[in-house]
């Protein structure tokens, strides 16, 4: 990795920022009862904090969880395997959860979170992702939240990450090697 490389936007700061609005305003027409989110670590954490104040904003008042999940590791492809990092502490039986993660990919990890969370009792998971790539699906699983359908780049910023870098970008965007489609990102 080069010292300063470009970063190419994919989703801009403000595009994110509505979109999350209409996902909260969509959960909430669920109604969703007793309502504890659960936050696939590490990756979303930006876009789980955005969409909880989204949800307080449209009246919903959940409680916070987070699980560590890991499927890739150091890498940038998917292991296959899902391994626990770190568990749910709180009671999940009778409750709504809603897992939000970064990227619905090979579907392994939400697929792996949400049959745990079911097994442990919760009444009903339902599933946010910001980003989808359904053409990458390993497992049949499909999001009942989605921010974007996501062209098939490995993506950083908005908490996610390549090697532990950029996750601090406030924009999903892809580092720039010269070999995209310039007409996959957003003008500036």
């Amino acid at each position: 990795m080069t010292a300063n490389p470009r970063i190419r936007v994919l989703f801009d700061e403000n595009t994110i920022a509505k979109r999350i609005e209409e996902l909260a305003q969509q959960i909430a027409n669920a109604r969703p009862e007793n309502l504890l989110v659960v936050a696939v670590l590490k990756g979303s954490f930006m876009f789980a904090a955005d969409l909880i104040r989204a949800l307080h904003r449209v009246g919903l008042a959940p409680q916070v969880e987070f699980v560590h999940l890991s499927s890739y590791l150091d890498g940038t492809v998917s292991s296959g395997q899902v391994t626990i990092l770190r568990d749910v502490e709180s009671d999940v039986r009778g409750r709504d959860v809603l897992l939000v993660d970064d990227i619905l990919e090979s579907g392994r990890t939400v697929t792996f979170a949400k049959d745990l969370l079911m097994a442990r009792g919760a009444k009903r998971v339902s599933t946010a992702v910001l980003l989808e790539k359904p053409g990458k699906r390993a497992v049949s699983i499909h999001a009942d939240y989605v921010g974007f359908t996501c062209p098939d780049l490995f993506v950083v910023g908005y908490g996610m990450d390549v090697a532990h870098s950029y996750r601090q970008l406030p924009f999903v965007g892809v580092v720039d090697h010269g070999n995209q489609d310039p007409d996959l990102f957003d003008k500036p």
